[in-house]
């Protein structure tokens, strides 16, 4: 491709923890390969490349073809960085929960920004202040397309180093990314036969599984009365084997999000409860089934129990 230019990539990590840039660099041979698909702009995490200030003190990035963002919302500071990159990436890609849903660090929006900040700064040796520390912070962790309009969600905590470089090299090559609209379940091989228990099992609860019989001999973790997210939460974290934690015995998270792009993981999966005749209140940490996808309001201060 010797004087051909290359489709620019620029990334940004906003509210996050840098697991989703972790896992391309996961990749190995894979992201060396994409390397020669796509020209690296901008990428803090990966390369020494400083952005100074553009006009009114905002962020100033390269243009790009394709845009990755990582992590939520959570400033104002991060709010204009965002922005940045939707006006300087023809692509938009949200990557990861965060960016996606919200991620673990939306299940903040159950205090508001001040009960959070509070409770984090307390202590001897640091004191809390809510005129100085609250400034610049919104009132809750946001998704990114809250904010502006995102063109792909490639969710994932983290997603898979080969769905990251197929995602990236399809875009690079003027093609639409095909990622999974199915859920766990129907990535899932364990034995469903319609049926389980009516009680429900907290997740650390052991399956019923002999360790010697392969995975699609185990029964439904769901059916066992274990509280699997996997009807309600979208596919694609085993890549083209089966889901991961199925794989090591234990129920699915829902690291993934919702399967619908505005769905609700607790309102689903209470609803598909009820349906087996079990009571919502029988599930004490239903809070944490929107672990993975807390924003779009789904989190709220001072939620009842």
């Amino acid at each position: 491709m010797s004087g051909v230019a290359l489709p620019r990539l620029c990334c940004e990590w906003l509210h996050g923890c840098s697991g989703c840039e972790v896992a391309l660099l996961n990749g190995g041979d894979l992201f060396l390969g994409l390397l020669e698909q796509v020209d690296i702009v901008h990428f803090p995490l990966l390369m020494d490349h400083k952005c100074p200030d553009g006009p009114e003190g905002n962020p100033s990035l390269p243009r790009a073809e394709i845009g990755l963002v990582s992590g939520g919302v959570a400033s104002k500071a991060q709010l204009e960085v965002l922005r940045t990159m939707r006006d300087r990436c023809r692509i938009l890609v949200a990557f990861g929960t965060c960016a996606s849903h919200g991620g673990i660090p939306a299940l903040r929006n159950q205090w508001t920004t001040e009960q959070a900040l509070s409770t984090v700064f307390h202590g001897d040796d640091c004191e809390y202040s809510s005129e100085s520390e609250s400034k610049g912070w919104l009132d809750r962790i946001y998704a990114i397309d809250e904010w502006v309009e995102v063109d792909l969600l490639l969710p994932g905590c983290p997603p898979r180093p080969e769905t990251i470089v197929e995602v990236v090299a399809a875009l690079a090559a003027g093609q639409q990314p095909q990622l999974t609209e199915k859920s766990v379940c129907e990535h899932c091989p364990t034995v469903r036969t319609g049926s389980g228990r009516m009680t429900v099992r907290r997740f650390l609860a052991n399956a019923d599984y002999e360790p010697e019989e392969p995975m699609d001999s185990m029964r439904c973790l769901f059916e066992q009365g274990l509280l699997c997210m996997g009807p309600v939460t979208v596919g694609g974290c085993g890549g083209r084997e089966m889901p991961l934690c199925i794989r090591a015995r234990v129920p699915c998270r829902g690291c993934y999000g919702p399967v619908r792009r505005q769905g609700n993981q607790l309102l689903d999966l209470l609803n598909i409860l009820a349906s087996k005749g079990i009571d919502h209140r029988a599930i004490v940490d239903r809070i944490s089934l929107l672990r993975f996808s807390g924003a779009h309001g789904l989190l709220k201060p001072n939620i009842q129990g």
